[in-house]
């Protein structure tokens, strides 16, 4: 390997307003990170010449310099480099626009918006530094395999040794390529969730603190628009979390037969509100069609989500159809798809005649965060939902599209194989408060849970006994104290919430139990975790489901 001096992983900063670059340097410092600050456009690329790791430059820098040179010195790098810059901005402010402008010349250019938590700028860093190693990488794998060629044609009586080795070699890359594009993967999914979550919680944050203060002051009016502003980021974050689970597949399924007819047919209305007049909405629903397996909910969201893609895809208007139909999938087919077993699946497919995409968008689109829409319009959460929703499901996701031509999405659910459900007439219950002694048990290690879901009961006349785990629950299972109903998180420090329902149940065999979880991956699919008496919700949850839980439950 070619040694490197510490000015090739370098950050040289050019922030020429007030302490911006003495701080960012400082930061850089801080972080293990080495770094040099430039007074203008012409010593940062005097220090550029000398070698580099990456550039931090704020927007206003750019305004009305010479770019020339700058943009000279990138254009002059080898085949290898590709020089990442961080450019921090102002959102909306005119050196935004102006830095954006010069994206393409710069090249492999990441935007900072400002003001930016330090933890943010330390993870650019961090992810651009990691890729300019890989870089370094490449061109000594390059240097070695130009010495390898060499060889090659000077030893011809160790031709099949040396081929033998330059395969080696070659596979050696393909792995490291591999590893490259699998860290760019993470780096992207870590900078949207860091993004997104940043956003949510400053609206969450923020609403909170505008409200101690007004109560601090006395001043009771317009309280629930801060109210409002902090509950909806709030169910942002919770919907961003959800998606991410359903990526990863470990969201909690409540996989049962669906009538998908009967679930496209019942969204009609909301589909056609979510389309222009322009675009005409055609449902070709398979009138022999078999009943799937799935969660209801998130088929619905599936739906809806390639719905508005397909919109999206059609800004001038187009034809969409939505198709229910039945297939069989044999093993040359299942065999080319991981975890897919050959058998009978329902298939929803929802096809545009719009703008379409090439191959290259095609092969990113279920990534996490990947986008093509503009900043601010899109997640890139959805496809990617619909693909770890559809593998969780035993099933399976396609893309097939064409420029300019148009894109068929097809979501491939199992067939339910037993026997479907007899429909019972769902008793509503006229009131949600407690009778006299109807008492919940309360298992959370989760303080702030804990306290909001007992004062919620108690709200409501049930009394509770409260336990923060395992160990403090099952003395007050085993004794005479009256437990109408109990409410475990499932993800307990020690003994978890499942295995404490087991036990609770060798004790009191009809104990009836709620559970509540954020994530647990071995409830997945609730059809294999719960048994009959118990339920269960996610976190967050709103109040109005948890009541209406407690007591349906403690009524049957």
């Amino acid at each position: 390997m070619t040694l490197r001096s510490s000015k090739s992983e370098r950050a040289i900063i050019l922030a020429p307003l007030g302490r911006d670059s003495q701080i960012a340097l400082m930061m850089l410092n801080e972080a293990g990170y080495a770094g040099v600050v430039t007074r203008d456009l012409i010593g940062l690329c005097a220090e550029l010449e000398q070698g580099a790791g990456l550039l931090l430059i704020s927007s206003e820098a750019l305004l009305g310099a010479d770019m020339e040179p700058l943009f000279d010195l990138i254009e002059q790098q080898p085949a290898w480099s590709d020089l990442p810059i961080v450019l921090m901005t102002h959102r909306g402010g005119p050196e935004h626009s102006h830095g954006s402008k010069f994206g393409a010349q710069l090249g492999n250019v990441t935007f900072l918006e400002r003001p930016f938590h330090p933890v943010t700028l330390i993870s650019l860093v961090s992810t651009a530094l990691r890729g300019r190693r890989r870089q370094y990488e490449a061109r000594d794998r390059l240097v070695d395999l130009s010495q390898s060629e060499l060889r090659l044609q000077t030893t011809l009586e160790t031709l099949e040794q040396q081929v033998e080795e330059r395969t080696a070699e070659l596979r050696h890359n393909e792995e490291a390529l591999r590893q490259s594009q699998k860290m760019e993967a993470v780096g992207q999914l870590t900078g949207g969730i860091a993004h997104d979550f940043n956003n949510m919680l400053t609206g969450i944050i923020g609403s909170l603190e505008l409200l101690r203060r007004r109560l601090a002051r006395g001043r009771t009016e317009d309280l629930d628009s801060l109210i409002d502003l902090g509950v909806t980021s709030a169910n942002r974050a919770a919907g961003l979390t959800h998606r991410l689970l359903a990526f990863s597949r470990r969201q909690s399924l409540d996989s049962k037969p669906v009538e998908m007819n009967e679930l496209v047919a019942s969204m009609g209305e909301l589909l056609h509100r979510s389309i222009d007049e322009s675009i005409r909405l055609d449902m070709q629903l398979d009138k022999e069609l078999w009943v799937a397996e799935a969660d209801r909910n998130q088929l619905e969201s599936a739906l809806l989500n390639l719905v508005i893609n397909a919109r999206d895809a059609m800004p001038d208007g187009g034809k969409l159809v939505v198709r229910t139909h039945n297939q069989h999938l044999g093993r040359d087919f299942t065999d080319a798809h991981a975890n897919l077993a050959p058998g009978d699946y329902v298939v929803l497919s929802v096809s545009d005649d719009g703008c379409g995409m090439p191959q290259s968008t095609i092969n990113r689109a279920f990534d996490p965060f990947f986008t093509t829409k503009p900043i601010g319009q899109g997640t890139g959460l959805g496809l990617s939902m619909i693909y770890g929703f559809s593998k969780q499901s035993r099933g399976h996701v396609s893309i097939e599209s064409e420029v300019d031509k148009g894109t068929t999405v097809r979501l491939y659910l199992p067939r339910f194989g037993g026997d479907l459900p007899l429909d019972s007439p769902t008793h509503i219950s006229p009131t949600l408060f407690a009778q006299a002694g109807e008492t919940v048990l309360i298992v959370e290690d989760d303080p702030a849970v804990r306290v909001l879901v007992s004062s919620v009961l108690s709200d409501l006349g049930y009394a509770f006994v409260e336990a923060a785990d395992a160990d403090g629950a099952l003395p007050i299972l085993d004794s005479t104290q009256r437990i109408d109903l109990m409410i475990s998180d499932v993800g307990l420090p020690g003994m978890n919430g499942r295995q404490l329902a087991e036990i609770g149940r060798q004790y009191r065999p009809d104990l009836k139990v709620l559970f509540i979880t954020g994530y647990a991956e071995h409830a997945a699919v609730r059809g294999g975790f719960l048994d009959p008496g118990m339920q269960m919700i996610t976190k967050p949850f709103t109040f109005d489901l948890l009541t209406a839980k407690v007591r349906e439950m403690i009524r049957v």
